[in-house]
């Protein structure tokens, strides 16, 4: 069951600042900071709700621990929709801890991480897609990301699903009302208006699942893997691109291990880069796996960037990657131009029509050539945003994908002439699978886990 006790957290990360807030919510919130507060006058509980007041925290004995800001918010006109209060203190880890345990003695609960949006969602404040969106925001890393975010907390998706669900909730109330009573309502021509409610539905589904996968790259980044044989320089670009010493750097073949993973901001586009073992066959158990982990990620990318040495001939293992590289998609990184040169382009042609572009980690020849490839790429073919619906995580998506093939199979029994009770398993069908886009439907296992993922204090 929903505990409705009254709980508090640090709201502000723990690398400290100049003001941290410490937030309570329940039924008991005023009640139970109260005794921690001096002001000048007044009584916390005697302050009017939306309201903000300087005082001080004080411990047992009435030593002041801190001068404070207190904002007052009583629900149900609160994040929450329950009673809030908010003690802003100077950003100390020590005050912070302090403030808590004072709050924790007057039997306020630690709270769980995620549970003040949770309780947001559970008192009907929000559904689940904007309790989604709410972490998405505070991970948002590109300004794609934090658009799409926040169309989202606005009701995006909330708005289209309670739509479709009504429409399809009409046609199932009309079906049995006109089973149950045919003297008085006639199904007659309502078949065709069915139709065309389902195919606007799945029409509108199909776009969701369609824009999927720029949904994810708008949240996740482009997954853009860093591909080579060893020592051709694959660390040493990723921290060229980082602009820090990011990955391990020597003349030893090998040194990379394991996969290393940095985002990097293209002016509003964010890259997911994956550094890679180096590919090549190996007897060292160790680097083995590390391969295997290089393909993996090989196969889950949006991007491949193959790194060549230029400054030796085409091994074999080059000519295997250019292969590889020809099904994905990638670019050619020609590395080591500031060397005597001994591949030319016509060189790799034979083996790929990616582009190629002349690089250097050392002196950064070709970096910005390769940053305009990418931005022209994902930003025009991919990422252009726009107010479309974007599905912010695979639970949304396999909701979509279960009503629009529920209602798919209510557009086939329509087209084989089958009678309208088949039609309706198959609606509610859908219309259930909507709902638990938006939380109409979710079990306590499924929530917890969902809000756990929240950091501490949201």
């Amino acid at each position: 069951m929903f505990q409705s006790d009254t709980i508090a957290a640090i709201a502000t990360a723990s690398t400290g600042g100049g003001v941290s807030i410490i937030r309570v919510s329940g039924e008991e919130a005023v009640e139970k900071v109260e005794p921690i507060l001096s002001f000048s006058s007044k009584k916390l509980s005697e302050f009017s709700s939306h309201t903000v007041h300087y005082g001080h925290v004080v411990d047992g004995t009435g030593k002041f621990v801190d001068e404070v800001l207190v904002l007052i918010m009583k629900g149900p006109n609160s994040y929450t929709r329950e009673d809030v209060v908010e003690i802003q203190c100077h950003g100390s880890a020590l005050i912070c801890q302090e403030i808590l345990d004072l709050l924790l003695s007057t039997g306020v609960r630690m709270a769980e991480p995620g549970e003040f949006t949770k309780r947001a969602f559970m008192n009907g404040r929000i559904d689940l897609s904007q309790a989604e969106a709410v972490m998405d925001l505070i991970e948002s890393k590109s300004r794609y990301a934090l658009q799409s975010s926040m169309s989202q907390l606005n009701g995006i998706i909330k708005d289209k699903v309670i739509e479709l669900r009504k429409m399809i909730l009409d046609d199932v109330a009309f079906i049995e009302a006109a089973l149950d009573d045919p003297e008085h309502i006639s199904l007659e021509g309502f078949v065709d208006q069915l139709e065309q409610n389902v195919q606007y539905s799945i029409s509108e589904l199909k776009k969701m699942i369609d824009n999927y996968r720029n949904g994810r790259l708008i949240r996740q980044g482009v997954q853009t893997v860093i591909i080579g044989k060893p020592n051709v320089g694959k660390s040493s670009f990723l921290n060229a691109i980082l602009g820090t010493d990011r990955a391990i750097v020597t003349d030893v073949p090998g040194t990379t291990r394991d996969t290393l993973e940095e985002d990097v901001r293209l002016g509003d586009l964010l890259l997911h880069l994956v550094d890679t073992a180096g590919i090549h066959d190996t007897s060292d158990p160790v680097e083995r796996i590390g391969i295997e982990r290089a393909k993996e990620n090989l196969g889950r990318a949006d991007f491949c960037i193959l790194i060549l040495d230029g400054s030796c001939e085409l091994a074999d293992a080059d000519k295997h990657l250019l292969e590889v590289i020809s099904d994905l998609n990638g670019v050619v990184l020609l590395n080591k131009n500031d060397l005597d040169v001994k591949v030319q382009e016509e060189d790799i042609r034979i083996y790929t029509d990616k582009r190629i572009i002349s690089f250097s980690t050392m002196t950064g020849s070709g970096k910005h050539e390769l940053e305009e490839l990418i931005k022209e790429q994902f930003y025009l073919d991919q990422l252009s945003f726009n107010d479309e619906i974007y599905i912010s995580n695979e639970r949304q998506k396999q909701a979509v994908v279960s009503s629009y093939e529920s209602l798919q199979q209510v557009k086939n029994s329509i087209e084989l002439g089958l009678g309208e009770d088949f039609y309706t398993i198959d609606l509610m069908s859908a219309y259930e699978s909507l709902g638990s886009m938006i939380g109409e439907s979710l079990d306590d296992d499924l929530a917890d886990t969902i809000f756990r993922k929240f950091c501490m204090g949201k």
